[in-house]
């Protein structure tokens, strides 16, 4: 062999290192790249679900809004339990105006 065919050996062996570097910084950075997007698909994700949890949250004060409650049975359970006013219309609410049943779930 002459230099110059040697010269052409030692690139052609250089290119294939080339090569093989390249694939493997394409195979890390694809790596990377793809927990980025599943990064990304999963706060996607938990951001839709925050929102649909805000959603009902609004809808459930909605409702509970909207029941009647008797003035006396608050103060009642106020004056009675020694709660806040705000803690005893919300039970009431929650158990649908039904003072018997705000008071045993206010005291289990």
């Amino acid at each position: 062999m002459d230099g110059a065919d040697g010269a052409e050996v030692d690139r052609i062996e250089d290119s294939k290192d080339l090569q093989q570097q390249s694939k493997a910084l394409d195979k890390l950075t694809d790596h990377v790249e793809d927990r980025q997007l599943d990064s990304s698909r999963a706060m996607a994700s938990i951001n839709a679900s925050k929102a649909a949890d805000l959603n009902a949250m609004r809808l459930r004060e909605k409702e509970l809004a909207a029941v009647k409650i008797n003035a006396a049975d608050v103060d009642i359970i106020v004056n009675e339990l020694e709660l806040d006013k705000k803690v005893a219309e919300r039970t009431l609410r929650e158990h649908k105006g039904d003072a018997v049943a705000a008071i045993r779930s206010l005291l289990h």
